[in-house]
């Protein structure tokens, strides 16, 4: 991860899925979930304060205590950007302690920038960097941070560094390779990619004919509009076909394709069921041909998803 010392599994858990948002409110299957993560070699879990309002953490850190895994796995929550005054960082931060159960957070991340709060960046940085002195955080991770706010935030800091940057990355939404991945690059840190299957439009699962209904956590999202999807599922006719040669799911070949095009990427879907986490940890253990990953290059190249949906 970055310049730290933790070693993280390329392909994560992402767990926003333990929440109302996507459903999953019952314990013993967020429990079998984070099981099967850990059976196929998944040791590095992303949560937030704010999903489910702290249910995914609660989720989460309950299963790694009856698990008995703590120090086998690498645990990375996150504060909003309405939690960055000092006393909040300091308070936020003790509330997921609390939820999670643990006396130390691997990866403490700021979920996205203070924008209509007016937190100096200075602030919130110097209240994480006390944090990790005080031994509760490891290490500082940002999220939804441009590259101009990332230099700030380095800049607030005298004794640590930003370690990671989580942003929205998959095979046809590719802004991070503009500024964000070649920055990452550049001074050795991860980019950890959310929605890595663009909220499932690269799974398969969905049709031109068949996208989720509007009120759908997904259905508002701009990659469903007729629009783009139309577009979007030229790749993933591409991703089904390539995957039959390797005898792997589309899921599998998109992740993989991320996992190809930078070492900095760490990839971290979500899974509502066992057998998904199972089939996002295959795409780790094999490389598609340079000529298969071009074919995706130039076909995802050519997506322009458009977000004025009305």
């Amino acid at each position: 991860m970055g310049t730290s010392d933790l070693k993280v599994s390329i392909v994560g858990l992402g767990t926003w899925q333990f929440s109302d948002s996507w459903g999953i409110k019952d314990y013993e299957q967020a429990k079998s979930i984070i099981e099967k993560a850990l059976d196929v070699g998944i040791n590095f879990f992303d949560t937030a304060a704010v999903y489910g309002r702290g249910l995914s953490e609660q989720f989460l850190g309950r299963a790694i205590k009856e698990l008995g895994v703590r120090e086998d796995v690498v645990i990375a929550t996150k504060l909003p950007g309405e939690f960055l005054s000092r006393h909040d960082v300091f308070k936020g931060t003790k509330r997921c302690l609390e939820r999670l159960g643990v006396s130390y957070i691997d990866l403490m991340q700021v979920h996205w920038p203070p924008l209509w709060n007016n937190f100096p960046t200075c602030e919130y940085m110097r209240a994480l960097e006390e944090l990790v002195h005080h031994g509760v955080i490891r290490y500082i991770g940002l999220s939804d941070f441009p590259v101009e706010l990332v230099d700030s935030a380095i800049l607030c800091l005298s004794t640590e560094n930003v370690v990671s940057n989580q942003v929205r990355y998959n095979l046809v939404e590719r802004d991070a390779e503009k500024e964000l991945i070649p920055y990452a690059e550049a001074y050795g840190m991860s980019i950890i990619a959310w929605s890595p299957l663009a909220k499932g439009a690269l799974t398969g699962k969905y049709t031109p004919e068949n996208i989720p209904k509007f009120n759908d956590v997904r259905g508002g999202s701009a990659i469903f509009h007729p629009q783009n999807f139309s577009q979007i599922y030229e790749v993933v006719k591409l991703l089904k076909s390539i995957g039959e040669k390797y005898k792997k799911t589309p899921a599998q070949v998109a992740l993989n394709w991320l996992l190809m095009s930078s070492e900095s990427v760490i990839v971290i879907p979500g899974a509502k069921n066992p057998e998904q986490v199972e089939e996002n940890a295959g795409a780790a253990d094999w490389r598609m041909s340079f000529g298969n990953w071009l074919t995706l290059e130039e076909a995802s190249s050519k997506v322009r998803i458009s977000r004025v949906t009305w």
